[in-house]
């Protein structure tokens, strides 16, 4: 059987996910800090999809972290295809979240102050960037699980 480095129960995986738990988590802590969150419906959305994607990625942690100390690598078709069709599914709704937040952000610093202050609008930049990351990540994990997919 061939070992894909990134693919689900290697260590590589484990690394992949505890950073889109690092990055989800983050786009949704700097999101959260502010009462406008709810002004615009995609900070909403990003809200929303992060909110999915890190119990996603944690108990997929949970499951690589198993494989990797445990030596015991889950290796079925049925459960590798939910795992390829949940990362791509996340992965997607991630990138749209993560564009449609920096796009508002972005319209919002060019307009005016009055509409989003410095402070305000550098926290929605980071949490975008953040979001960005997280869908690398997660959409990394999506092609090495699609790329082990076939050997099984």
């Amino acid at each position: 059987m061939e070992q894909v480095p990134g693919a689900l129960g290697t260590s590589a995986s484990l690394a992949l996910r505890l950073g889109q738990i690092i990055f989800s988590s983050a786009s949704l802590l700097f999101m959260c800090l502010d009462v406008e969150l709810f002004s615009y419906t995609s900070f909403s959305y990003l809200v929303t999809v992060m909110g999915l994607v890190t119990p996603w990625s944690l108990s997929l942690a949970l499951v690589d972290a198993y494989s990797v100390f445990i030596k015991c690598l889950p290796r079925q078709p049925r459960v590798l295809l939910i795992v390829i069709v949940g990362d791509w599914a996340l992965s997607f709704l991630s990138l749209a979240a993560a564009c449609s937040t920096a796009s508002v952000t972005s319209l919002l610093v060019n307009a005016s102050t009055s509409y989003c202050p410095s402070k305000l609008c550098s926290r929605f930049q980071f949490s975008a960037t953040m979001a960005f990351l997280s869908w690398s990540l997660s959409f990394a994990s999506t092609l090495f699980n699609l790329w082990l997919l076939p050997s099984l």
